[in-house]
């Protein structure tokens, strides 16, 4: 690994690229030190210590790299645009006019683009707004001080700002560096909090306690790359044709079906539903709702309706991004079929019973990594628990190795050893 690094700073371009993206991101995190103006360091005080107490705040504060407890430009983080992109995404099985876009090429995805950008501003317009409300409320992750008008107004734009910004180096990244660049910005918030989390947690708990966490999250790591690179393969044959003189196909291959193929997406989803009533109920006096907020937050409830979500949005994320009927036929058109499995219709049925299959332990898994972490933190009060539970972990490793894939068809090219030998 050392050496297959070595030789990626050894090539001008790709040194540059690489080069580019570390100084995006630490320009992200200069960003995430910066307050909005209007607040003062007793109130970041209050702030830090309210965000920290809340379940669903401080899994913002995660993804924000820390920035929502200093109330910063970047508090937002990248979120919206995330939210943004899964919906347009979503959408596209929906309107037909979008699908026809994802088909037509650069042209279709740059018209996706300009909207998810424009989706992306309005629901951090929103989003600022809710935050400036919830912070000058009285109750859990307020401040309880009131700003002027003037004050609210500014903090807003700046909020709204940070979160266009955000957008802009993420797509620079994407287009001149090395990964995703909305994916390498969420990584690098996630590790950003790692030390400071695993000091506090060694203070509060000893070197014992920071030590089974340790052995567990690598425990965690080695299972997730598992299932990340676990495929299903079902068989393909192409049938021989004669062109000419010349005789093409008769080659086998297979289709790769992942075992997680939604990935990270179902945990964002049930989340994103499920924090949604406790944030209203934070925000709102009545009774019952604060109440009801408490109960889905946290305990039992929660649980269980963190794993029914996670495994619904497995299977549905799944169906819609992934149509057995289309590649049955596109199967069919270029001569293909699976071995004892008749073209058509009965490939496309097969096809969806093995998905159907596969994506149950996938789901199943995310439901674990997402809510066992949970379950542990309520127990032992570990904040490092909190901080870098199954999600977290999940998303580093998904994002580590995408950039690794990268970088390794990148050397590849060169005729380089890669990081996988």
């Amino acid at each position: 690994m050392i050496e297959a690094l070595a030789n990626a700073f050894r090539i001008p371009d790709l040194r540059r690229k690489i080069l580019f993206t570390l100084g995006m991101i630490g320009l992200y995190r200069l960003g995430a030190h910066i307050p909005v103006p209007g607040v003062t360091a007793k109130m970041l005080e209050t702030l830090a210590s309210s965000v920290n107490s809340s379940g669903a705040l401080g899994l913002l504060n995660l993804f924000a790299g820390g920035a929502l407890e200093k109330f910063a430009i970047f508090s937002l983080g990248i979120m919206p645009y995330i939210t943004s992109s899964i919906i347009m995404q979503l959408l596209q099985a929906v309107i037909p006019k979008l699908e026809q876009w994802a088909k037509e090429g650069e042209s279709g995805q740059r018209k996706i683009t300009q909207i998810t950008r424009y989706m992306t501003l309005g629901l951090g317009f929103m989003e600022s707004i809710g935050l400036v409300a919830l912070f000058q409320s009285s109750g859990s992750g307020g401040l309880g001080v009131k700003f002027d008008f003037v004050t609210q107004a500014l903090i807003v734009v700046s909020l709204l700002a940070g979160t266009a910004f955000i957008m802009w180096m993420g797509e620079l990244i994407t287009q001149r560096g090395i990964g995703n660049g909305m994916s390498l910005l969420i990584f690098a918030n996630i590790v950003a909090r790692f030390p400071a989390t695993t000091v506090e947690a060694f203070q509060l708990k000893g070197w014992i306690w920071v030590l089974f966490i340790m052995i567990v999250v690598v425990l965690v790591v080695a299972a997730i790359v598992f299932m990340e690179r676990g495929q299903r393969r079902i068989p393909v044959q192409y049938a021989k044709r004669i062109v000419g003189r010349r005789v093409y196909g008769g080659a086998g291959t297979y289709i790769p079906l992942k075992i997680n193929g939604a990935n990270v997406i179902p945990i964002i989803f049930a989340s994103s539903i499920l924090y949604f009533p406790v944030v209203i109920g934070q925000l709102s006096r009545v009774t019952w709702l604060q109440s009801m907020a408490e109960s889905i937050s946290l305990g039992p409830v929660h649980w269980i309706l963190m794993t029914i979500f996670i495994v619904f949005f497995a299977y549905f994320y799944t169906a819609l991004v992934f149509n057995p009927i289309d590649l049955a036929d596109n199967l069919r058109k270029q001569g293909g079929f699976v071995p004892g499995v008749r073209p058509g219709k009965a490939t496309a049925t097969y096809i969806e019973n093995v998905l159907n299959r596969i994506t149950l332990p996938g789901a199943l898994f995310l439901a674990a990594i997402a809510v066992l972490p949970t379950i542990l933190f309520e127990q032992t009060k570990v904040a490092l628990l909190q901080q870098f539970g199954g999600t977290s972990i999940l998303i580093m490793v998904g994002v580590a190795l995408e950039t690794m894939t990268q970088l390794e068809s990148q050397l590849k090219m060169r005729n380089y050893d890669g990081f996988f030998k």
